[in-house]
């Protein structure tokens, strides 16, 4: 069976922490900078990683390669399958976006930044592996939902749409606790989806270290393969935050989530359905919504 760059990169973070100092440094621009791996020499990669060319060798060996060429040749492979010359509207819209006076740059850069973090997720993300864990989602005796800081919005949009379909979700912490109040009982049968993006908090840190313990299944959502979440996860999914701007984005964690609750729908049972049904019909019946009536077709649907 032939190796994809997911399988390499999945490897790299499963060995990590049993790495050297050196080869760390290298898995780590290895784990953040695949498409480089692909295009440029093991010298550059090695200049641009600081470290040793030789090193780049033991990292190739160290995740089971007879050398650097077998372990560079998936990372060639996918981007000549992909080439980003498929794109040249999107590249000449971009360009566009740069025009407008003194704002226009940092318009275009936030547009491009933005689709490259997409991108990326989806690249570094299988539909088996999505559909697996939302499979999971459904199943567990408890999904809690965990975010803090500029995480919790995410958690409560997750756990705020996913209710209306299931009625196994609770999002964490609530007013006044820490997470670990939250998942106290938190036990096998129960799954935890934890996001910290860095600097990482150390709350959420402590929370997926307990619900380890307590033998739960992790589904970690981080900027990194390497996060201390991640590395403990059973899922961990990587969602860049790169941005001009000062504050991280969190695009890519959103699209994540929202693809995550497409999978737990798109596979669920009719009671998932049903669910969705009567959440809304009560709503409507409380005079909750107004329809715009051009567009009043899932309001019909979910009536009859």
């Amino acid at each position: 069976m032939t190796e994809t760059t997911e399988d390499i990169l999945g490897r790299l973070a499963d060995i990590y922490a049993g790495l050297s100092p050196q080869l760390r440094q290298a898995a780590d621009y290895v784990l953040h900078n695949p498409n480089e791996v692909g295009v440029r020499s093991m010298r550059q990669i090695a200049g641009s990683a600081a470290v040793n060319p030789n090193t780049l060798v033991r990292l190739a060996r160290a995740a089971g390669f007879d050398g650097y060429q077998s372990f560079r040749q998936p990372f060639s492979e996918r981007l000549r399958k992909g080439s980003e010359d498929q794109f040249p509207d999107r590249a000449r819209w971009l360009q566009s976006l740069a025009q407008g006076g003194s704002h226009g740059q940092l318009y275009r850069d936030m547009a491009s930044t933005s689709l490259a973090n997409v991108e990326q997720l989806f690249s570094g993300a299988t539909p088996d592996e999505v559909k697996l864990v939302a499979d999971r989602i459904v199943k567990s005796a408890t999904t809690y939902v965990l975010g803090v800081g500029s995480a919790h919005s995410l958690a409560h949009l997750f756990w705020y749409i996913g209710r209306m379909a299931l009625e196994n979700l609770v999002q964490v912490p609530r007013q006044g606790n820490l997470p670990i109040d939250d998942i106290a009982h938190i036990g096998a049968r129960d799954l935890l989806i934890a996001m910290t993006f860095n600097p990482y908090r150390t709350e959420v840190l402590t929370a997926v270290e307990l619900a380890r313990d307590r033998g739960a299944t992790i589904v970690a959502i981080s900027d990194s393969r390497t996060s201390p979440i991640a590395l403990k996860a059973d899922h961990a999914f990587v969602a860049p935050t790169t941005t001009p701007q000062f504050f991280p984005s969190l695009s890519a964690a959103f699209v994540l989530l929202e693809t995550l609750l497409a999978f737990v729908i798109a596979d669920g049972d009719a009671a998932i359905v049903d669910n969705i049904k009567r959440f809304h019909s009560a709503r409507y019946q409380a005079g909750i919504y107004v329809d715009d009536p051009a567009r009043s077709q899932w309001h019909t649907t979910t009536r009859s």
